[in-house]
């Protein structure tokens, strides 16, 4: 499966008691034809499931959407092992993932699983080295022998499946750099958007990045994380004084996103909830059956 060079999902949660509510929103969503579904990962959470549990389960119940974990907690899924994940499940789906890849964020709770803690520097380098390895672990060829600072791995026949696109959720300079190198894909923390301040500072570190080891920064395409509501009429404003994004009708949500897309570069949108839980069923067919085809129709004009 190949995805559309934009993106429209959906941020879903994956607490113990939303399961129903999470397979009636995924099961929507592949009917009316959004591309991903998005899930956190904190293993260390108990009334939780595990991303990568629920991914495999989502996509067994639909047809078309792709899944990505949003941003998968790397110190505690090591890159091997990931690698062997996501190629099974793009093997298992017909390619419906997306590997979204973090240095790791709460390392104290992190720690709690057993997982040595390093410091931010190493955490980075150990990222960027996992995300090369994944690679080298899929897509057949002969043995890997791999003697990194971080993963070692011995004479392992990688996975005929190639790996999945990675999409980053980088922030620091040193992060935002090692996507710039060896990624496809970036969501801006934070849920900062194209006219966030943090987007400004921090797409160029990953362009600059990618053109000193000679790839074209427009490979690499940004996806938001953007929460939102979705209303009858239209608002009066739709950022607060801020700046941050609050949603609108969807003329507003289509003349914003559509912009987005043709000057700022956007590459996709997540919508999620403002409230942070499960994206009501109503919002959820506004955003897949009205505001994403008039954007894609939009873009091409």
């Amino acid at each position: 499966m190949s995805l559309p060079d934009v993106t429209f999902g959906f941020g879903a949660h994956s607490g113990v008691d939303d399961i129903p509510e999470l397979l009636r929103a995924a099961e929507q969503a592949d009917r009316d034809g959004l591309d991903l579904f998005s899930l956190s990962d904190h293993p260390y959470l108990a009334d939780r499931v595990d991303a990568y549990a629920a991914i495999g389960f989502v996509l067994g119940r639909t047809r078309r959407i792709a899944g990505i974990a949003n941003v998968t907690n790397l110190p505690t899924r090591p890159a091997p092992m990931l690698s062997r994940t996501v190629t099974s499940l793009a093997a298992l789906s017909g390619g419906r993932i997306v590997l979204g890849m973090g240095a790791g964020g709460l390392w104290n709770r992190i720690a709690d699983m057993g997982v040595p803690p390093l410091s931010a520097g190493d955490a980075v380098d150990a990222f960027e080295e996992a995300i090369t390895l994944v690679r080298k672990l899929s897509g057949g060829g002969g043995p890997v022998t791999h003697q990194g600072r971080f993963y070692r791995v011995h004479n392992i026949d990688p996975a005929a499946t190639p790996a999945p696109p990675v999409w980053t959720g980088s922030v620091g300079k040193k992060s935002l750099a090692a996507t710039g190198r060896v990624a496809d894909g970036w969501i801006p923390g934070h849920a900062a958007d194209w006219r966030s301040d943090r987007y400004r500072t921090s797409r160029p570190i990953i362009d600059a990045a990618a053109l000193e080891v000679g790839r074209d920064p427009g490979e690499i395409r940004t996806v938001y994380n953007l929460p939102g509501i979705i209303t009858d009429q239209p608002l009066p404003d739709t950022r607060n004084p801020e700046g941050r994004w609050l949603g609108g009708s969807p003329d507003q949500w289509i003349a914003e996103l559509t912009e987005a897309v043709l000057h700022y570069g956007a590459g996709g949108f997540t919508l999620f909830s403002p409230s942070g839980g499960m994206q009501d069923s109503r919002s959820l067919a506004v955003w897949a059956q009205e505001i994403a085809p008039a954007v894609r129709t939009a873009i091409v004009k």
